[in-house]
């Protein structure tokens, strides 16, 4: 084992001298510690220890976690310092996807630096932040992943001296021990709350400091492709960020989150907006140290003052009192008192409403712009556009919400919610889910053309309508109070007809959230298709249409329109990568998600609607993950449109965002692309894919062949048995349940424990089962055709985009460990017919593969090939320890035994597992 990382070093360099580097450290200081015998066990710089017959144990399985941990830091620091070298000593625009290289393309095509600024400030980009049970480690484990990577990075400085060193080698060692000591698998089900924290620490402790990196890497990238930075700066063309979240929102199947957990949710994000404004405050009053009395100051910002302390009344002159003779140090005093909260000891600690406090960010911001101005023309123009553009930019991004809180329910709650509110109301017929469309829309119509609810507030009504009322009235209190901004929208999950949608507008009608206006009625949030599975997807362009021809519908964008100061009517519409790949496998879910959305942008464009995509992706391929730029550009036309929503889901959230360095790039990558990529598009014409039809052929073959696998007799039986799906099902991973209603069917259950298992027991047959032979079949069917797709994968975005997807999954899928997991299928026809369904259909997927690509992917994709390679070994001991553990363990439990210590173990290994392969589902 030493002699592969001996290996990988040769061949990759300082990554894996670094990671050899904190395994000694971790030696150390185990050995100091007095656990020598494990410290010797440490693999890669001691003699494997499972050749001599030794059993693998619990303190063995901690330790593999730990090491896969340490290689992932170490990865992600050499990915870091690699991109560094590149801008340093080649030219800035060399790092592909960034803003440089993105803006250097887009002046060789032609596009103005008057363009680029026109369309920069139009962009909206919203990662939303989610916590499905995808996330194995536990909150604190990743606090102390956040120290080790710092104290990792801080040894890249070349100013320390020796001394120095030694000293940051000691807190890696402190760091690397306390790691070893805490317990990494949740004991407890994580609630709401802890869940919500942890999205919080990133709002509030990681993104307002990658905000002000991310817009000055844009001023750099801006001047290094030789365009004025003041034309820039006066114009204030940055991207628009913003940030979503569905923590203590997302009720789909998630009956912890109640009406109070909303209100709760709602009032944290609010409180935590104003630690964020009053730490840049407060960092704008010690910058602002100019000696400029009041009477030196320009008429207006001395106006405003005067207009601040009468509204403030006693708590405005005390803050006017501070900093005497230094008038910009007072506004902004002034301004810190404005804010709505309770302070103690510096901090903010509960919101407080106040005479003269502000209500709305909005204002806020008017007195942030005056700020600037009058520092212009006091001459601190480098101020002006630093110091307070930050402070304003963090106000732009975060308001007083922090986050935009989006409500999602299934569509099927939502009729059992209308039904129990016509019985209520003592209607004739009240079986509305079963009602046809037609029947569905008329009601609809008619009932929609009144504000007159059914009920009233104290009326008793079933458990579904209360749930969704009592949501949807805290929505309408905090709206009322605080307006729409932080609310996302109203998602409707397994969106199969108009009808789900207006069924939305009637259940906000009743909770207060309508209002007439003189053209009629208009709800005042957003309603939001969601399209999940395959089905849905090709339905959704005749839905949309249906939806946006809709008066009800007209007059709501028309409002939003106007409130929100848009320049065109806009419509958000989700589409969903888990249930899609769920559904029909990945070549038919990655095709027709880029079929929907061409035509649904399409439709938008005929009314004259911007449709805004949300996309619903995961950790994992089957769940639309990828490098992002490469998604951005295998898009299809008007996909993005200079806005763009995603979600960034459990462990995802961690590997993108833990550090602050590595987030900056993420958040780049994103943003810079979609700007690249609303460009290019409008300068260009609505263009289908040139190869519609080939992978309509290949997506339905694909489709049919994955389809026969999961409806085969006896495949429940097999992929309950041959993955550990019963112990997924049980872990105490994420608040939200593994299955929607509790059925024990595939329909039922959630796409992330589906993905989650099959990867665990590395078969990964969610993102290539059924492309092998449905390229095979093109083969040989059609020649001509193939070689056109064989031609098309050295240059199209899309094909390109889902082939190296479906080879990095295939990288991580083992043979033998897929073997080893089939013999715990106790039925042996069972076990010996699929096992030759999945092996046949892998070994096809790989020829055809490498027939495709034209290289193994040793040559291809060298730094994955051995990044895999370093893991393998100790995977194999990991993979044969948690097949035991499975055995005994649906043994005891079939007995009736107490399985509390097994089931302990069992998470041991699923967390190392997950650690290794770098996601989950």
């Amino acid at each position: 084992m030493n002699s592969i990382l001996a290996e990988v070093k040769e061949r990759l360099g300082k990554p894996y001298e670094d990671f050899e580097f904190l395994l000694e450290c971790l030696k150390e200081v185990l050995i100091e510690n007095g656990e020598e015998t494990i410290a010797n066990e440490i693999p890669f710089i001691n003699k494997y220890p499972f050749e001599n017959g030794v059993q693998m144990s619990d303190k063995h399985i901690q330790m593999y976690s730990l090491v896969f941990q340490l290689v992932n830091m170490a990865e992600v620091n050499g990915a870091v310092q690699h991109r560094r070298a590149v801008e340093n000593e080649q030219e800035f625009s060399s790092v592909s996807g960034l803003f440089a290289n993105n803006i250097k393309n887009l002046l060789d095509a032609g596009v103005t630096e008057e363009v680029i600024l026109d369309k920069m400030p139009q962009m909206q980009i919203e990662p939303v932040l989610t916590a499905h049970p995808t996330e194995a480690k536990r909150a604190t484990v990743l606090d102390h992943h956040r120290d080790l990577y710092l104290l990792l990075v801080s040894l890249e400085n070349k100013m320390y001296s020796d001394k120095e060193l030694m000293n940051i080698r000691h807190n890696i060692k402190l760091t690397l021990y306390r790691l070893w000591k805490t317990g990494e698998i949740y004991m407890e089900k994580p609630d709401l709350s802890s869940e919500l924290r942890n999205i919080i620490h990133y709002l509030v402790n990681v993104f307002p400091e990658v905000i002000p990196v991310l817009d000055r890497r844009l001023i750099q990238a801006w001047k290094a492709c030789g365009l004025s930075k003041q034309n820039l700066l006066d114009h204030h063309s940055f991207p628009k960020i913003s940030f979503g979240n569905w923590v203590g929102g997302d009720r789909d199947g998630h009956p912890l989150v109640t009406d109070s957990v909303t209100a709760e949710t709602l009032q944290m994000l609010r409180l935590n907006a104003f630690v964020v404004i009053r730490r840049k405050l407060t960092a704008l009053v010690k910058q602002l140290s100019f000696a400029c009395e009041m009477h030196e100051c320009n008429p207006e910002l001395k106006t405003r003052i005067e207009e601040i302390v009468v509204e403030l009344g006693d708590l405005g002159t005390e803050a006017l009192e501070r900093n005497k003779g230094e008038v910009f140090r007072q506004f902004t005093n002034l301004i810190l008192a404005k804010l709505p909260v309770d302070t103690q000891r510096g901090h903010a600690t509960q919101l407080s409403e106040h005479q003269g406090s502000y209500r709305f960010a909005y204002q806020m911001l008017e007195d942030l712009d005056l700020l600037k101005k009058s520092l212009l023309t006091y001459g601190a123009k480098a101020i002006a556009f630093d110091d307070v553009n930050i402070t304003i930019r963090n106000v732009q991004t975060f308001g007083f919400h922090l986050a935009k809180l989006d409500i999602r329910q299934n569509s099927a709650f939502h009729d059992k919610a209308i039904e129990q509110l016509l019985q209520a109301a003592q209607f004739e017929e009240t079986n509305f889910s079963e009602w046809s469309e037609k029947k569905r829309l008329d009601f609809l119509n008619k009932e929609l053309k009144s504000n007159r609810p059914f009920t009233h507030q104290s009326a008793e009504l079933g458990e579904n309508a209360t749930a969704v009322l009592s949501c949807y009235r805290v929505v309408e209190s905090h709206v009322s109070k605080y307006g729409g901004e932080g609310i996302g929208s109203f998602i409707v999950s397994m969106t199969r007809s108009v009808s789900d949608l207006l069924a939305v507008y009637l259940l906000a009608r009743e909770a207060g959230l309508t209002k007439q206006i003189p053209e009629g009625l208009i709800c005042e949030i957003p309603v939001v298709p969601l399209l999940e599975t395959i089905e849905d997807l090709e339905n959704g362009p005749e839905i949309l249409e249906g939806f946006l021809n809709h008066d009800f519908t007209k007059r709501s964008l028309e409002h939003f329109r106007k409130v929100r100061n848009y320049k065109n009517l806009r419509q958000q519409v989700m589409v969903g990568y888990s249930d899609s790949n769920k559904d029909g496998g990945i070549i038919a879910s990655q095709w027709n998600l880029y079929k929907a959305q061409f035509k649904l942008s399409e439709i938008g464009e005929k009314q004259g609607v911007k449709i805004t995509f949300f996309h619903g992706k995961g950790g994992s391929i089957s769940r639309g993950s990828g490098p992002t730029h490469y998604f951005i550009k295998a898009l299809p036309y008007q996909a993005i449109q200079g806005n763009v929503r995603l979600t960034e889901q459990g462990e995802t959230i961690a590997q993108k965002y833990e550090n602050k360095v590595n987030a900056e790039y993420n958040l780049e990558l994103l943003v810079a692309n979609s700007l690249s990529k609303t460009i290019l598009d409008e300068r260009s014409e609505r263009v289908y894919h040139p190869l519609a039809d080939v992978l309509d052929h290949l997506a339905k073959q694909s489709k049919e062949h994955y389809e026969a696998l999961t409806h085969h007799n006896g495949f429940i039986q097999f992929f309950r048995q041959a993955t550990p799906i019963d112990a997924i099902e049980t872990s105490k991973i994420g608040s939200r349940p593994a299955k929607r209603t509790g059925a024990n069917s595939l329909d039922d259950l959630r796409a992330i424990p589906w993905v989650f298992s099959w990867s665990q027991s590395r078969y990964h047959m969610t993102s290539w089962y059924g492309v092998g032979t449905s390229l095979n079949n093109l083969k040989r069917s059609n020649p001509e055709d193939y070689k056109k797709f064989k031609e098309a994968t050295k240059k199209d975005s899309f094909i390109r985009y889902v082939l190296t997807n479906v080879d990095t999954s295939l990288a991580a899928t083992d043979e033998s460990i897929i073997m080893a997991y089939a013999q715990l299928v106790e039925d042996d026809h069972v076990k010996k017919e699929f096992l030759e369904l999945f092996l046949s259909e892998l070994q096809l997927t790989r020829e055809l593969l490498l027939d495709l690509l034209g290289e193994e992917i040793e040559v291809r994709r060298v730094n994955h090939h051995y990044s895999n390679h370093l893991r393998a070994p100790l995977m194999v001991h990991l993979h044969e320890k948690q097949i035991d553990l499975l055995k005994h363990w649906r043994q005891e439990k079939a007995n009736g035994e107490n399985v509390d210590e097994l089931q302990r173990e069992l998470m041991l290994t699923i967390n190392a597992i997950a650690s290794a392969m770098r996601n989950t589902g």
